[in-house]
């Protein structure tokens, strides 16, 4: 039918978050060996990140709040609120990139949050926030995000020789997780698992210099 958009999605990244930014690049550089580079600020949510380069369209992101930034006056993505100081950084979540962010969350039969426009620097993006700022469905589920056309930072990214191998997800409601992806057109290397274990987690299995390596929400 004319007019029509086929909704396509892949992945875009991966999200660690942590108590602060030296503690999650700490957690990566343990796990895989690599350092992730500064990324810098995000002036509407007080959060600011480190990145590092997983494919010509891909990469991981440690997130932590800004202690340098005010507070938003409302609640900060991806839980980041709910972090206590001694928390450990973990793999909380994942980003799939949209072709039609609008199409994409009417689409998923699970609610995602708003949709709303944000900036880093020259990127320029629009990403769904639930407005309790919870992950859905445990961070298993994806958050959306659609780019501003030619504005992603994995092409900035230094090349340090990691590939995201694959993405597992492990939760109670591993169908209703795999129901959403096919809604909104998901292609790539994600599978959610059911398990029987009372918290849902994540596993990134990540090509390194020194080998394939895990990152894990737990």
């Amino acid at each position: 039918m004319s007019g029509v958009t086929t909704l396509r999605s892949h992945i875009d990244h991966i999200v660690v978050t942590a108590p602060s930014l030296a503690s999650g690049v700490e957690y990566v550089r343990d796990a895989l060996g690599v350092t992730p580079e500064n990324g810098g600020e995000h002036p509407r949510m007080g959060t600011h990140n480190c990145l590092l380069r997983l494919g010509e369209s891909s990469y991981l992101e440690v997130i932590s709040i800004n202690p340098a930034a005010g507070n938003p006056n409302r609640p900060r993505w991806f839980q980041l609120d709910l972090e206590s100081s001694n928390a450990a950084p973990r793999l909380a979540t994942w980003i799939s990139r949209t072709n039609d962010i609008r199409a994409a969350t009417a689409a998923s039969p699970v609610p995602l949050g708003n949709i709303e426009a944000m900036s880093r620097g020259p990127f320029d993006w629009q990403i769904t926030i639930p407005a309790d700022g919870i992950l859905p469905l445990d961070g298993v589920l994806p958050t959306l995000i659609e780019w501003k056309p030619d504005s992603h930072p994995a092409g900035t990214l230094k090349d340090l020789g990691c590939t995201l191998v694959r993405l597992e997800g492990f939760h109670r409601q591993s169908e209703a997780i795999l129901t959403m992806l096919q809604s909104i057109g998901f292609e790539g290397q994600f599978t959610a698992y059911p398990s029987s274990q009372e918290t849902p987690f994540l596993v990134a299995h990540v090509q390194t210099p020194g080998g394939v390596r895990q990152l894990r929400s737990s």
